[in-house]
């Protein structure tokens, strides 16, 4: 018996192995391809400003397909989408590296992203479905520590292979591991039926178009501004795709997105609470790389070391946060992660271009300390409030939070930033002004406290959340307490 139990325990490890894998693999893919923006400049005579699409191209289509994939999942099988995925993004990455063309290269980095968002949408419904009650946090932890892993090995490891090989070359690190994954997960993944569902074709057409004139307008206009007429009417466009996406979610039988599964409060709380701290983290980690390497003259490879720090953070606390999450429930670490993300950014937000950089380290280090007690715990609620038949769904919904945070942390940070350096210098920039450390000190100070301000919000509704479960459960003991005196007064007349 122990022996079957044991059997059954690793093969549960060798599938957790299997989904980590790959969603390491495309985290390391974003972060590792950064490293290489510059040089592929250069070889390619292609301007920073066009370069950007080579990150921009892979978010944007993991956000505009994510659903899709999800609600796939659910009717043809998690683990089918997830091994379709796993194949394709294997393939594109072996053509990323074979081109030599910018055209190309971001035509193949959109199938890149959609072999991506294929698993992504189902790796924390297989891993639900895997753990259905017992160690599910701490396995969701796990899965946090490797987009961590990803996010802190990428540039390091981009480096060196730019330092040996050509560009193309940190493409070539995928495809091995995709193969290994692929074969593995033949063997591993869990089996499901398919189901006689059928695909919301209009919904999926409708997302996909809105999402990609969306985030495809904020991107450009950080160049243009949003005065600019196509951007305008790209954004109103997105916008009208997307209010018809959901008319049209309501009238469908089966849509893409249930809406009906946003009517829990609780749920709905816990997405928008994701959603607040992928903003202010994605946020954070686009401002602190001027502060150390303008601001305080770090070089890039001491920026690089620095940056390693939270990831690093997250890599160790998060498996074990997601287990005390199992042990101690999931709410109150909720709560505690976002009010020390607060308080991080808060700390942050007094940092001056004479600071101690060891002072800058602890700062970074609480809201990491507060990141790793709330993702796995707030992943667990969020995969925990649905049915078993929406977890593909759910999980896709959950990644597409963490990407729209990303995308929106980025754009509003940015766009923040400047306003006030702005207002300080009194005629308009988009750039850091050298010579001038005080004028982006003054900008990066007034992000923090807005971003502080915003995890302040998300820490309100979290107890807001905890208050009504305390409250529901609270009711129902008293209404099992009346029922069991009924019952005992009506044993007695008998």
């Amino acid at each position: 018996m122990s022996e079957q139990v044991s059997t059954r325990g690793g093969k549960k490890g060798i599938t957790l192995f299997v989904v980590v894998a790959m969603t390491f693999m495309a985290t390391l893919d974003s972060s590792i391809v950064n490293v290489a923006l510059s040089v592929m400049s250069s070889k390619m005579n292609v301007p920073l400003s066009s370069i950007e699409w080579v990150v921009a191209s892979y978010i944007i289509i993991i956000c505009s397909t994510i659903l899709f994939f999800g609600r796939l999942g659910d009717i043809i099988g998690k683990s089918k989408v997830f091994q379709c995925g796993t194949v394709l993004f294997t393939i594109a990455s072996l053509l990323c590296g074979l081109c030599h063309s910018f055209t190309l290269l971001i035509i193949f980095r959109f199938v890149q992203g959609i072999g991506a968002s294929a698993y992504m949408a189902n790796n924390q419904g297989i891993i639900t479905e895997l753990y259905p009650k017992e160690g599910r946090g701490r396995a969701l932890g796990i899965l946090v520590t490797a987009v961590a892993m990803g996010n802190m090995v990428g540039p390091s490891v981009g480096g060196l292979i730019l330092s040996a090989l050509n560009w193309n070359a940190i493409f070539w690190v995928n495809v091995p591991i995709g193969i290994i994954v692929f074969l593995l997960g033949m063997k591993y993944l869990p089996k499901s039926a398919r189901n006689n569902e059928r695909m919301d074709i209009t919904g999926a057409v409708l997302q996909f178009g809105g999402t990609v004139l969306l985030f495809g307008a904020l991107i450009e206009a950080q160049k243009t501004g949003f005065a600019n007429p196509y951007i305008l009417t790209a954004i109103l466009v997105s916008v009208l795709f997307i209010a018809l996406f959901i008319r049209s979610e309501k009238k469908q039988s089966q849509p893409l997105l249930t809406l009906s599964i946003f009517r829990d409060a609780q749920f709905s709380l816990n997405l928008v609470c994701a959603l607040t701290s992928f903003v202010c983290i994605a946020a954070s980690t686009i401002l602190l790389p001027f502060y150390l390497q303008d601001t305080l003259k770090l070089t890039p490879a001491q920026a690089g070391l620095f940056m390693i720090l939270s990831p690093l953070i997250l890599a160790i606390l998060s498996p074990i946060c997601g287990t005390l999450s199992d042990k101690i429930g999931s709410e109150s670490l909720t709560l505690i992660g976002l009010l020390l993300m607060a308080s991080g950014f808060f700390l942050m937000s007094r940092l001056t271009e004479h600071s101690w950089i060891g002072i800058c380290a602890v700062f970074v280090s609480i809201m990491a300390v507060g990141q790793a007690l709330f993702q796995p715990a707030n992943n667990s609620l969020i995969m925990s409030a649905c049915p078993r038949d929406k977890l593909g769904i759910v999980g896709s919904i959950n990644s597409l939070v963490r990407n729209l945070g990303q995308i929106i942390g980025i754009t509003l940070s940015t766009t923040l930033l400047y306003t006030f350096m702005s207002q300080k210098l009194k005629y308009r920039v988009s750039d850091y002004v050298f010579g001038r450390d005080d004028v982006f000190v003054f900008g990066m100070r007034n992000d923090y406290i807005i971003l502080a301000v915003i995890c302040c919000i998300g820490a309100v509704l979290t107890a807001f959340i905890k208050k009504s479960q305390k409250t529901t459960k609270r009711e129902l003991e008293q209404a099992r307490r009346e029922l069991s005196i009924l019952t005992e007064r009506g044993e007695n007349n008998e």
